[in-house]
């Protein structure tokens, strides 16, 4: 039986989780008939949807195993890497195939020792890989992208296999991946100091920007290849080695692409890849003396844990933690615009995305209109395994995830919302699946409002006046992401300025790119990942002053 956890949390800070996480419809939409089969799974208190999803796909033609599925087999590996060898523990535990729920490989389950032993080979390697030039390390990250590149359809399988978005998606997000290489490498050649005109005569005032040192890297499993390169780019292009500790959910792109790095000419011992799901054994990542750096992505409440025992050595941390972003449609907004961005942007990854769309609040005047079309859209949607071409979205990574959807579905019509379309919990296919799902009459009160749900669920709120909308979409802890559609110039500044979050998309739906800077504010996280910015996360500035000149 597959052991249900919510993500990389999970074996890291259960302690610490278990504490912190404690009218009529619109007339527009035709009434359909409900069959059977979602009755029978709809609580009592609880009405069918209004409208009905189209069929899931047929599993049928669902590869059950890695070999079958990937034309270059040697992407497969079970193994941790360390000290610049592949290395088996004295157990290993499963990754499963979230389509299919059946076991796709046994990876190394590694222990304390092993996180011990690979910060001791990545702080070596350190020694001589701060002083390999800049241009050298731009070589290394170009080979590397390419290589991913050359590499993309397989990948791509290796990521639906493991985390369950369509193929589309992953392969997508391998050239998203890639990207982060390709730009870091670039940036490698641009690690520029400064000369500080000096008030004394003689003197002057230097700074350097070097690398921190040894990194230690705890990535998510919703992206298992963008959120490895967008950590390992700018480390190695700053000089740096690291100790990753990849999603125990998806490891093996963490494998693949570490395998690749190796072969694109990066030093083996500049890459350490400890997979794990011993909870205790992770702590050493981030409170062992010689990790300077730790960047994480996951949940504010393991994010704070994390920051608060790296603190007791001083270590420089980025967090890339919890959102709750806001998606306004105001009435002078292009609906279809709007409507294609919450396509791209709720429902990607089957909503699990922490920069998705959580709340969407959509002015009374194109209230209806706005509903009419998505449910239109939404109508169409299929589910299914991510390689059958026909599937609009695959499964939830886990069985916690669409618990937690249909809980809050649950609380917001138990509370006066009305279910549209979507919602039920397919428990006739093998995977982790619930149709996405669109609900109306959304209020302040409903969990939809103050947590992150993580899955395939739109929560319309509708509101009557800008001011109304700002103080509701600041009205959270969070301040990751945010999302607006209008066609004022004004309003546009003015709401832009307003929001209280790292980053703000106007009138699309897609904010993620490696050359824009990404992160949070509030309880959402501390740093940038990618950009120009993200190459200083990992490094130091010093400063030189030259006397007596």
């Amino acid at each position: 039986m597959r052991l249900e956890s919510c993500d990389i949390e999970a074996q890291i800070a259960t302690p610490v989780l278990s504490q912190v996480l404690q009218g009529q419809t619109q007339k527009f939409i035709k009434i359909l008939r409900c069959n059977s089969k979602v009755r029978s799974q709809t609580p009592a208190h609880i009405k069918d949807p209004i409208a009905i999803m189209g069929e899931a796909s047929n599993m049928r033609n669902h590869p059950s195993t890695l070999d079958a599925a990937l034309k270059d087999t040697s992407l497969i590996r079970e193994q941790a890497f360390i000290g610049g060898k592949w290395v088996s523990g004295s157990s290993t535990y499963p990754v499963y195939d979230p389509a299919a729920n059946g076991i796709i490989a046994n990876v190394a389950n590694l222990g304390a020792s092993d996180f011990t032993t690979a910060i001791g080979h990545a702080q070596t390697s350190f020694k001589d890989f701060k002083n390999t030039s800049e241009t050298d390390r731009a070589k290394m990250l170009h080979a590397w992208a390419a290589l991913i590149r050359k590499h993309a359809k397989d990948l791509g399988i290796l990521l639906t296999m493991e985390n369950g978005k369509t193929l589309a998606e992953a392969e997508g997000e391998v050239e998203y991946g890639a990207s982060f290489i390709t730009w870091f490498a670039e940036e490698a050649i641009r690690s520029y100091g400064d000369v500080i005109p000096s008030q004394h005569k003689g003197s002057a005032n230097l700074v350097l920007r070097q690398p921190i040192g040894a990194c230690g890297i705890i990535a998510p499993w919703n992206f298992p290849i963008a959120m490895i390169t967008r950590k390992l780019g700018p480390a190695i292009a700053a000089g740096c080695t690291v100790v990753v500790k990849p999603p125990s959910e998806t490891p093996l792109c963490t494998l693949a692409l570490t395998a690749l790095a190796v072969e694109a000419g990066i030093p083996p011992n500049v890459i350490q890849v400890v997979t794990t799901r011993d909870r205790a054994a992770v702590e050493i990542l981030y409170t062992h003396p010689l990790v300077k750096k730790v960047s994480f992505t996951g949940s504010t409440a393991v994010g704070k844990l994390i920051t608060e025992k790296a603190a007791g050595t001083m270590k420089k941390v980025s967090m890339e933690l919890g959102g709750n972003a806001p998606y306004i449609v105001f009435d002078d907004a292009d609906l279809e615009i709007a409507v294609d961005g919450v396509l791209a942007c709720k429902f990607r990854c089957s909503g699990q995305t922490c920069v998705c769309a959580n709340r969407l609040y959509v002015q009374k005047g194109v209230h209806d209109a706005f509903v009419e079309k998505l449910l239109k859209r939404m109508s169409k949607f299929k589910i299914g395994s991510g390689l059958d071409p026909s599937v609009t979205h695959g499964p939830l990574v886990n069985r916690a995830g669409v618990t937690k959807t249909r809980q809050h579905i649950d609380d917001a019509l138990s509370k006066g919302a009305k279910l549209v379309v979507g919602g039920k919990v397919r428990d006739d296919l093998d995977g982790y699946f619930i149709e996405p799902a669109l609900i109306t009459g959304a209020k302040q009160n409903m969990l939809v409002a103050k947590e992150e749900t993580f899955g395939p669920l739109a929560p319309v709120f509708m509101f009557e006046t800008e001011e109304e909308v700002v103080r509701m979409a600041n009205d959270t802890e969070f301040g990751l992401a945010g999302y607006f559609f209008s066609n004022d110039l004004r309003r546009v500044w003015r709401v832009a300025k307003a929001l209280e979050v790292g980053m703000v998309g106007v009138n699309t739906g897609k904010i993620s790119a490696a050359e824009s800077p990404f992160g949070g504010i509030k309880e959402s996280g501390l740093g940038k990942e990618g950009s120009k910015y993200g190459l200083a996360e990992f490094q130091v500035m010093k400063s030189v002053t030259l006397g007596n000149l």
